[in-house]
């Protein structure tokens, strides 16, 4: 029996061409997501203020590193959840049960990582400020 090649056309480059070009799309990525979702703008405005602000509350490199990974987790998950919604669109915008449930399910990764970064935020301002 044959097996059927699928291969991309897409991944015959290597090297530093393939650096370069996922590093553009990668921007585009970026600069759709920037440009079409409103919440992705808001979260990147609230990371422009939060990221400088980590190295001041926090105290320890620990405690900076995991207030800065928290509000970039929040934005690639945002970009995840854009990215998943595009998708669900252009197979559907009729609904579907499927592609309602990818789109809720997507939108609770982003909940839980806002959740996250409020929790662990909370807890640093809350013994530094008001516990010392």
């Amino acid at each position: 029996m044959m097996q059927k090649d699928t291969t991309s056309a897409f991944k015959g480059k290597t090297g530093l061409t393939r650096i370069v070009r996922a590093f553009g799309y990668s921007l585009k990525g970026l600069r759709a997501t920037w440009r079409d979702e409103a919440a992705f703008r808001q979260e990147c405005v609230l990371a422009i203020v939060m990221l400088p602000a980590a190295f001041w509350v926090g105290r320890t490199a620990v405690e900076i590193f995991l207030l800065c990974v928290t509000v970039m987790l929040v934005l690639m998950l945002e970009l995840v959840n854009s990215g998943l919604e595009a998708l669900a669109d252009a197979i559907s915008l009729e609904h579907h049960p499927l592609l309602g449930k990818a789109k809720d399910t997507g939108s609770a990764a982003v909940l839980l990582a806002l959740i996250l970064a409020a929790g662990w935020w909370g807890y640093v301002l809350v013994d530094r400020f008001v516990l010392s």
